[in-house]
């Protein structure tokens, strides 16, 4: 049997603790340091307390169902399950490369079915509602530039002073932000295809302007970060910001302040490509914003589908004032608020708190 000749390999010696503690070194060079840690979380969170201390030939595909069985249990989604299989299949299939194994246990699992869950985004009035109700605040622009670019909030908060052309109206996305317990750092963008340039509405070109004025000098430095110094967005305190802090501390009691559907931040993503559709805007040019679709298509038609993109969006956007008067390009007298666009609302109340906590994806 398979199981018997894994027995004569080295795989009869090495625990899986072991292994895994080497198959990791080898993967850490070839992996995102998010993803690193999230591959680490994973298996130390769900298959080490469990398998770490038998033998790597002695686990069978039964050890392995029995552990994803034990996730669905504790109410893990089918698609942490997934995850889960997608780390662990890959560190067994490099044992059977390196001749630990003869075969790999994972190969034999069943996984549950991943249901595909309904898409939520706003729709146009619902948009309106939030950007009337976000913008006056200290992340205002942000969550303008959010429901507008299409970006990953990785992308948006990664943003520096020098990826803004002011003079052309367009943000170009080359890296993303990411927090690990080595600190801040800026990686590449999740794919070649990410790097993009996207055409801004004019109203968003005058937010940022508003903004960079508004912050210049205004913001401490972050000393144990000099980079933070270049973001175009940072907290009062002149420090990244941090995803979970701006979900837990500002989106979600935004959208609990304007009466709006509980979703998540990254499905601004999704709102800005359903505006894009509802405008008429053609898929593929949709598709590009969002840094999805193929490069031979990007260098021939988005210079100036772009820019008409952007008008249409803006027009639906805008339609009847609904959003924006001419004296949203008017300096903002707030210090520590966003530029005011939105002069009916500009009183309103809202604050938020400062305190920065790291989220964790895997319950």
């Amino acid at each position: 049997m398979a199981r018997d000749r894994g027995r004569e390999t080295d795989g009869a010696k090495l625990r899986l603790n072991q292994y895994l503690d080497r198959w990791l070194e080898t993967a850490e060079m070839r992996l995102r340091e998010r993803t690193f840690e999230d591959y680490q979380y994973l298996l130390n969170k769900h298959v080490r307390p469990r398998l770490g201390e038998r033998r790597l030939a002695a686990i069978s595909p039964l050890d392995i169902q029995a552990i994803y069985k034990q996730m669905l249990d504790r109410k893990l989604s089918a698609r942490t399950v997934h995850y889960a299989h997608t780390v662990l299949g890959s560190a067994l299939r490099q044992a059977v490369k390196w001749q630990l194994l003869e075969q790999s246990p994972a190969a034999g699992v069943q996984l549950p079915r991943v249901h595909r869950t309904e898409l939520k985004v706003l729709d146009l009035e619902q948009s309106r509602v939030f950007l009337k109700t976000a913008v006056p605040t200290y992340y205002g622009t942000l969550f303008a530039v959010a429901v507008t670019t299409g970006m990953r909030p990785s992308e948006y908060l990664a943003l520096k002073w020098s990826d803004v052309n002011f003079e052309r109206g367009t943000v170009s996305v080359s890296r993303t932000l990411t927090k690990s317990w080595r600190g801040w750092a800026f990686n590449e963008t999740k794919r070649a295809r990410s790097r993009r340039v996207i055409r801004l509405q004019s109203w968003i070109v005058r937010l940022l302007e508003q903004l960079r004025i508004d912050r210049a000098g205004k913001t401490p430095q972050f000393a144990e970060w000099p980079d933070a110094a270049e973001l175009v967005f940072k907290t009062t305190k002149g420090t990244p910001v941090a995803q979970g802090y701006l979900v837990t501390k500002c989106f979600k009691p935004l959208l609990k302040q304007a009466g709006l559907p509980n979703i998540r931040l990254y499905d601004l993503r999704h709102t800005a490509a359903t505006l894009g559709l509802f405008a008429g805007v053609p898929p593929k040019v949709v598709s590009e914003q969002l840094g999805h679709s193929n490069a031979a298509f990007t260098s021939h038609v988005m210079p100036h589908m772009q820019e008409e993109a952007a008008a249409k969006v803006e027009a639906i956007l805008l339609a009847d004032g609904a959003l924006v008067s001419d004296e949203s390009a008017a300096p903002a007298k707030a210090e520590t608020r966003a530029p005011v666009p939105f002069p009916e609302i500009a009183d309103r109340p809202f604050t938020v708190g400062h305190s920065q906590q790291p989220s964790r994806e895997f319950a």
